[in-house]
């Protein structure tokens, strides 16, 4: 009887980019805009390189404008525009997964479709991860003293946390986010995404602090939670550590998202000898990202396959990993409210 195996049903030309796609819908940090999908960035990685070079052009000068006159031998004296050197990084990752572990995709009336399914599930949460850690090392640097006039230290957050739990003083609270939107001055509007911890969001629920608006796109869909006019994502994997939670806020492109293709992005590998000889098949899949935080540099060293999402040195989540190249706070569209919520 014959047997229908992974590598029957996996099209290299359909799955990837079925999978590319489902990894991207089902990802609520790129549906909102805070990780957005830019090709400029994927064009990055067509070629080699570990890092990047982005160039970007500076705000003007707030100089004194000229008041005009009619005395000829009198000339204005043009200024010119400034460049920042923004430095973007590879991140090639990949997994592989035996065929036990797919057995039940294999059951469905579409294998190849279930199998990417589960896949592109794996990659969306992957994506978040990477995300997420490229945040943490970001306020690291934040955190961390500046070297020159790199940044203003503390300049992205609001921390209340204090040095223990105190009901109603170091909890989330309208008054405390306001505060951290408000490290913004008067372009704080532009902060309009929020991920926040679901020990935070029960917090906000119970102060009636949550408001629900239906997706229009989608009226079967669940109605999405909102704070001061601001789309919620609930999500564990924003930071905590022993009752410290850190809300985060973000900007419509805060972070620009590239998308490449490994030499092989999938191939399956078939090992007759696995399983006291009963024979398994694995399938292995690859991705090549770059999460780049606009306004910001990699100033780490990065392994050959490039930084992990670890916390240690040249990884995303350091602080030494990152250098703002961007002066002006608001040209970060990104906070940060530190609370202690037990």
């Amino acid at each position: 009887m014959a047997t229908t195996r992974i590598s029957d049903v996996i099209v290299p030309e359909i799955f990837v980019p079925y999978m590319t796609q489902q990894t991207e819908l089902k990802s609520r940090i790129i549906q909102s805009g805070a990780l957005a999908r830019d090709p400029a960035i994927d064009g990055l990685l067509v070629g080699g390189g570990l890092t990047f070079n982005v160039p970007s052009w500076k705000p003007l000068d707030d100089d004194d404008d000229n008041v005009s006159s009619d005395d000829p031998d009198t000339s204005s004296t043009a200024r010119k525009i400034g460049t920042s050197q923004e430095v973007a990084v590879r991140l090639s990752r990949n997994s592989s997964w035996s065929d036990a572990d797919l057995t039940a995709a294999l059951a469905g009336a579409d294998p190849m479709t279930a199998i990417a399914d589960k896949v592109s599930e794996y990659w969306r949460i992957r994506l978040q991860r990477a995300f997420l850690a490229t945040a943490v090392g970001i306020f690291a640097d934040n955190d961390a003293a500046p070297s020159g006039s790199e940044h203003t230290r503390y300049d992205l957050t609001y921390d209340i946390k204090g040095v223990g739990y105190s009901e109603g003083v170091t909890t989330f609270s309208a008054e405390a986010f306001i505060d951290a939107c408000a490290t913004m001055g008067d372009s704080q509007e532009a902060l309009g995404i929020v991920v926040m911890h679901s020990v935070v969001y029960a917090r906000a629920r119970k102060n009636n602090l949550i408001d629900y608006v239906q997706d229009s796109a989608n009226p079967l869909a669940a109605s999405i939670p909102t704070f001061l006019g601001r789309q919620v994502i609930v999500d564990d994997m924003a930071p905590v550590s022993s009752g410290v939670y850190q809300t985060l806020i973000f900007g419509a492109g805060a972070f620009r998202l590239g998308v490449g293709s490994p030499e092989v992005p999938v191939e399956t590998k078939r090992d007759p000898g696995a399983g006291n000889g009963g024979g398994v098949e694995t399938l292995f899949s690859r991705t090549e990202w770059c999460i780049h935080p606009v306004g910001h540099k990699y100033a780490g060293t990065p392994a050959n396959g490039g930084p992990s999402n670890a916390t240690t040195s040249n990884n995303l989540g350091h602080a030494s990993s990152w250098e703002r190249v961007f002066p002006q706070r608001k040209q970060i569209k990104i906070a940060r409210l530190v609370t202690r919520e037990s």
